[in-house]
């Protein structure tokens, strides 16, 4: 029996374009040489456009776990007084690889499927006279919601202008408006393998002015990690280390190919695609998850309506149409089904995949209410 071709709608690793995935097969070259250093200049260029900021963007072979940890042992000391900010599982990460640093870290926990609060940061850091940072999470795919990054690093400079802002924008960048510089964010990362048509393996990372003085300050121990070692050798047209060279290839084509969709066009698309997704999921009498007013324009969570079996909702989509979705994480498992829609997506790919839903969830024997009111999430 043929496979099916794949309708890839997990919130990462997503779809590669041809293009990318023909640039990821040329043969390889030499990571000294003059060719790698003309494409590590170009991929500069363009990250810091998407980036929006004035920064070398710094490259990591890497997963976004990898650029969290780098985060905290370039920009704090043992001891040091963070608070972390967490909205599901990915926020809760940052915070435990703070901890596992000996950081002091205190969590302000928000209901998983709400966005945080501004004011409730600034009451937090009214008990935190010492805080040396805040971790902040811009697009949670555990819960599909996006925090407003710029009215908290607003609230945060308000109240601890000093203070380091770290932003794990991994699923949110090059798909959702980020700021860097005109945020005022210190510390922004991401990875390859989510709004970047890039297969896993290549993180970035911005750092500023602020986060390149803490790093002279930080006593963390660092080696693989350090800030400093990446920035001297893109500065010769290098990496301190073997850099994933393919990987680089398929980066500098995408990164063309969104130039050359405009960052606004493509803002507006996923917002598009993201939209289309809910009003799909509404329409057949399904629940979203997130406050509808800080839901994820690259990922849907969708409660699993009761009599569903998660696992079985998620294997009959694969095994009998092709489509390949996320069930929940942690405590959200088998709570939640997750649609990504961010990257190579357009509104083909998400009719397919809700068509699909459509179809197995009445196999399983889902009956939508006959209700046309919109469920509220």
């Amino acid at each position: 029996m043929e496979p099916l071709e794949q309708n890839l709608r997990i919130p990462g690793p997503t779809p590669v374009p041809p293009e990318v995935a023909a640039a990821i097969a040329r043969p390889v070259i030499n990571h000294r040489g003059p060719e790698f250093a003309a494409i590590l200049e170009r991929v500069t260029v363009q990250l810091q456009q998407f980036f929006q900021t004035s920064q070398p963007v710094l490259g990591f072979p890497s997963s976004g776990s990898g650029m969290m940890e780098a985060a905290i042992v370039n920009c704090f000391s043992p001891g040091d007084e963070v608070l972390a900010v967490t909205i599901g599982v990915f926020g809760n990460r940052l915070a435990k690889i703070a901890e596992i640093f000996g950081l002091r870290v205190t969590r302000l926990e928000v209901p998983w499927g709400q966005a945080a609060d501004p004011q409730a940061v600034i009451a937090q850091l009214d008990t935190l006279p010492n805080v040396r940072g805040v971790l902040l999470t811009h697009n949670e795919t555990s819960t599909g919601v996006t925090n407003d990054i710029q009215a908290l690093a607003r609230a945060i400079r308000t109240q601890r202008p000093d203070a380091l802002i770290i932003v794990d924008a991994v699923s949110s960048l090059g798909c959702v408006d980020l700021r860097m510089d005109d945020w005022e964010l210190d510390v922004v990362f991401t990875g390859s393998q989510k709004g970047w048509m890039v297969p896993p393996g290549l993180a970035m990372i911005g750092v500023s002015e602020r986060a390149w003085a803490a790093t002279e300050r930080a006593t963390l121990p660092r080696f693989y990690w350090d800030f400093r070692m990446v920035k001297k050798s893109l500065a010769k047209g290098q990496t301190p280390y073997t850099p994933p060279v393919n990987l680089y290839f398929g980066l500098d084509v995408a990164l063309e190919m969104m130039r050359a969709e405009g960052r606004e066009a493509i803002f507006t698309r996923h917002k598009r695609v993201a939209d289309l997704t809910r009003e799909r999921a509404r329409a057949f009498g399904l629940q979203l998850f997130a406050e509808p007013s800080h839901a994820s324009n690259t990922v849907t969570a969708i409660r699993v309506p009761a009599g569903i079996e998660a696992k079985a909702l998620t294997k009959a989509l694969r095994e009998r149409e092709g489509v390949v979705i996320a069930g929940g994480q942690e405590r959200l498992e088998g709570q939640i089904i997750r649609i990504g829609h961010l990257g190579y997506v357009h509104e083909p790919e998400i009719n397919a995949c809700m068509d699909a839903l459509e179809r197995q969830l009445t196999a399983l024997g889902y009956q939508p209410e006959t209700s046309t009111t919109p469920v509220e999430a």
